[in-house]
């Protein structure tokens, strides 16, 4: 699908010297990979804090009991 975008060429020839891509799409290609990968990343990062957990789950216990041994709740 062709688009057709009013970008800065400083700043794509930049980039593409930057990352070593031999043309501008791949440069702008790569810059938006790394934009979602980035956003996708902060998701993640927001879950912390989110995370359900047992105050009084034993680890001790479950050693014990063996690998693949789980807790039922």
């Amino acid at each position: 699908m062709a688009t057709n975008l009013d970008l800065d060429d400083r700043l794509i020839e930049e980039a593409r010297k930057a990352g070593g891509h031999r043309t501008k799409k791949a440069a702008v290609t790569a810059a938006l990979k790394d934009y979602v990968h980035r956003r996708k990343s902060r998701e993640v990062l927001d879950m912390f804090g989110q995370v359900v957990y047992w105050p009084d789950y034993d680890y001790k216990a479950a050693r014990r009991r063996g690998p693949g041994a789980s807790r039922s709740r």
